[in-house]
């Protein structure tokens, strides 16, 4: 069995609540336990002292080894783009011409968080290009410059919850959102922002596992594995006229953002 297959067995097994594992010790270094003549014969005897007449299947056990993280240490995004490779683990693998992995500053401490390519995305191999992309540039350029925040987008660090489109835009399916979300969890976690934008309501369940709607939840700080994230409006739901309103939140909610990460 190669390392990774056993990477991915314990990784199996941590997400299903398993936190330890023990190791077994071989036979031949197995040793008989009795009990010792100064034991009082009405005590108690523990099963670790019980006399074994033959040599038990299965030996005693070494103290419990801990599992690794789901983030190999000293992970890096080139790294983790050589791990995605070409990949096919998942439909959405058949549509697609580009995997969109992300793009920016790889060191930001500002991490945007969107659901998924578009069909420029998927052209040009990179997130947010097409009209929401150049809504969330004015939006991210704009605000830092009126607040006196001296960065632009190219200072900020983009990806998506799934690296491939979705057929005709579609929303991405849960088992979609989890294959993906592997690479995701790694991303962030070889970035360590100070903060994390979750762009709409597919990369705020993502995130946080929630079924609260993203006007609720929206304006407000959560935590992602400790880290403070701030959910807003996606900029293709901006771009419709008649939500206004929504776009004057997010840009407030941008700006809270911005004045936490960099005052």
């Amino acid at each position: 069995m190669t390392g990774e297959q056993i990477r991915s067995y314990l990784e199996f097994y941590r997400d299903l609540g398993f936190d330890s594992v023990y190791k077994r010790v071989p036979p031949s270094k197995r040793t008989e336990l009795r009990i010792t003549d100064a034991a009082p014969a009405a005590a108690p005897v523990s099963i670790a002292r019980v006399a074994a007449p033959v040599t038990p299947a299965v030996g005693p056990v070494m103290p419990a080894v801990s599992l690794p993280g789901l983030a190999p240490e000293n992970d890096t995004l080139g790294k983790i783009r050589r791990d995605l490779g070409d990949c096919r683990r998942c439909r959405l693998c058949e549509g697609r011409h580009t995997i969109v992995f992300g793009s920016g500053n790889e060191r930001s401490p500002l991490v945007f968080v969107g659901e998924g390519p578009g069909a420029d995305e998927d052209e040009q191999g990179l997130p947010f290009v097409g009209r929401a992309g150049q809504l969330l540039t004015q939006m991210i350029e704009n605000t830092a410059k009126k607040e006196g925040i001296p960065i632009l987008r190219s200072d900020v660090y983009i990806c998506n919850v799934v690296k491939c489109r979705p057929p005709e835009n579609r929303t991405p399916l849960p088992d979609e959102m989890e294959i993906c979300g592997e690479f995701l969890f790694r991303q962030l976690m070889a970035i360590k922002p100070k903060a994390i934008c979750a762009l709409g309501a597919t990369a705020m369940k993502a995130l946080l596992n929630t079924k609260e709607g993203i006007t609720r939840s929206r304006g407000k700080w959560h935590k992602w594995r400790d880290i403070p994230v701030m959910i807003t409006y996606h900029p293709s739901y901006l771009l419709r006229q008649y939500n206004q309103q929504a776009k004057r939140e997010a840009w407030e909610d941008l700006k809270t953002l911005l004045h936490f990460v960099y005052d």
